[in-house]
Protein backbone atom coordinates (compact mmCIF):
# COMPACT_ATOMS: atom_id res chain seq x y z
CA UNK A 1 0.00 0.00 0.00
CA UNK A 2 1.19 3.59 -0.63
CA UNK A 3 2.28 5.72 1.74
CA UNK A 4 0.02 8.35 1.04
CA UNK A 5 -2.69 5.93 0.70
CA UNK A 6 -2.38 5.16 5.10
CA UNK A 7 -5.41 6.39 7.67
CA UNK A 8 -4.40 9.56 9.30
CA UNK A 9 -4.93 7.49 12.48
CA UNK A 10 -1.77 4.92 12.12
CA UNK A 11 1.17 8.26 11.82
CA UNK A 12 4.81 7.42 10.65
CA UNK A 13 7.79 8.20 12.86
CA UNK A 14 10.08 9.94 11.08
CA UNK A 15 12.89 11.27 12.24
CA UNK A 16 15.71 13.39 10.77
CA UNK A 17 19.61 15.03 11.52
CA UNK A 18 18.98 18.69 10.63
CA UNK A 19 22.48 20.24 9.82
CA UNK A 20 22.78 24.14 10.86
CA UNK A 21 24.94 27.00 9.91
CA UNK A 22 25.74 30.01 12.25
CA UNK A 23 26.73 33.05 12.50
CA UNK A 24 30.38 33.25 14.34
CA UNK A 25 30.66 32.79 17.86
CA UNK A 26 26.89 31.65 18.27
CA UNK A 27 27.24 27.89 17.77
CA UNK A 28 26.81 27.14 21.47
CA UNK A 29 23.79 29.18 21.93
CA UNK A 30 22.18 28.15 18.72
CA UNK A 31 22.88 24.19 19.64
CA UNK A 32 21.06 25.06 23.15
CA UNK A 33 18.24 26.96 22.00
CA UNK A 34 17.61 23.86 19.19
CA UNK A 35 17.94 20.95 21.89
CA UNK A 36 15.24 22.91 23.96
CA UNK A 37 12.46 22.32 21.15
CA UNK A 38 9.91 19.82 21.41
CA UNK A 39 10.71 16.89 19.13
CA UNK A 40 14.55 17.64 19.43
CA UNK A 41 16.01 14.58 20.56
CA UNK A 42 19.63 16.00 20.76
CA UNK A 43 21.79 18.92 19.64
CA UNK A 44 25.83 19.37 19.66
CA UNK A 45 27.70 22.38 18.43
CA UNK A 46 30.73 20.71 16.05
CA UNK A 47 33.48 21.71 14.03
CA UNK A 48 33.24 21.43 9.61
CA UNK A 49 31.36 22.48 7.16
CA UNK A 50 28.57 22.81 9.83
CA UNK A 51 28.44 24.30 13.25
CA UNK A 52 25.58 22.48 14.92
CA UNK A 53 23.97 18.80 13.87
CA UNK A 54 20.77 18.16 15.61
CA UNK A 55 18.68 15.08 15.58
CA UNK A 56 14.35 15.32 15.49
CA UNK A 57 11.70 12.86 15.46
CA UNK A 58 8.04 13.62 14.40
CA UNK A 59 4.83 12.14 14.10
CA UNK A 60 5.01 12.45 9.84
CA UNK A 61 7.34 14.74 7.07
CA UNK A 62 5.38 17.46 7.44
CA UNK A 63 5.18 17.90 10.86
CA UNK A 64 9.04 17.24 10.64
CA UNK A 65 9.02 19.89 8.49
CA UNK A 66 6.67 22.45 10.27
CA UNK A 67 9.16 21.80 13.50
CA UNK A 68 12.31 22.79 10.88
CA UNK A 69 10.62 25.99 9.45
CA UNK A 70 8.84 27.39 11.98
CA UNK A 71 10.93 26.62 15.35
CA UNK A 72 14.18 25.75 14.24
CA UNK A 73 14.59 28.37 11.42
CA UNK A 74 13.79 31.35 13.71
CA UNK A 75 16.47 30.94 16.18
CA UNK A 76 18.51 33.88 16.09
CA UNK A 77 22.03 32.97 14.39
CA UNK A 78 21.15 30.44 11.72
CA UNK A 79 22.15 31.57 8.67
CA UNK A 80 21.38 27.88 6.85
CA UNK A 81 19.77 24.34 7.84
CA UNK A 82 19.70 21.20 6.05
CA UNK A 83 17.73 18.71 7.11
CA UNK A 84 18.60 15.24 6.50
CA UNK A 85 15.55 12.66 6.72
CA UNK A 86 16.54 8.97 8.17
CA UNK A 87 16.18 6.04 6.30
CA UNK A 88 15.73 2.90 6.57
CA UNK A 89 17.55 0.47 3.79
Amino acid sequence: MPLWSLPEEAPVAVSAYILIQTEVGKAAQVASEVAAITGVVAAEDVTGPYDVIARAAADSVDELGKMVVSRVQMIDGITRTLTCPVVHL
